[in-house]
């Protein structure tokens, strides 16, 4: 099984689409092993964020991060990095398609709604980043015995 992280950025919890988000993430068939709510600081974000940090839109990046809390999640699945890019569509929401998460409810590339990992690589650092071990929890799905 492969896992990625997602983060649900601010927009999302602002325009109250948490629930949607995770309901399509749930019934795209991807298993959720860990979630917390958690309040992100520059520090974090300067980790997370390596490759923008010396970008001068930075700050703004950080005051978008830090307005409120962000949903932090762990989703497990086959081929769970694939699948999850896909459903939450293109970076800038003007490219996604219809029916996927950005393509459907983000406005700008600035305002997304959503992080996921990128490849395999980037899952495990980022996982890692985002989460102790004793926070992941392996469970079987009551209807795992089906697929």
């Amino acid at each position: 099984m492969q896992r990625s992280l997602v983060l649900l950025k601010p927009d999302a919890i602002q325009r109250g689409l948490v629930g949607e988000i995770i309901a399509r993430l749930e019934k795209r068939g991807l298993k959720i092993v860990a979630m917390k709510t958690m309040q992100l600081d520059e520090t974090i974000l300067k980790e997370h964020y390596a490759h923008l940090a010396s970008k001068p839109f930075f700050p703004e990046i950080v005051s978008y991060m830090t307005i409120c809390p962000v949903v932090a999640l762990i989703v497990e699945g086959p081929n769970a990095i694939a699948a999850l890019r896909n459903t939450l569509g293109a970076t800038n929401p003007l490219e996604a398609v219809p029916w996927t998460i950005r393509g459907d409810y983000a406005l700008s590339i600035g305002f997304n709604l959503i992080h996921a990992s990128d490849g395999e690589e980037a899952a495990v650092a980022e996982i890692k980043r985002f989460f102790k071990e004793e926070e992941v929890l392996n469970y079987n799905k009551i209807d795992s015995n089906l697929l």
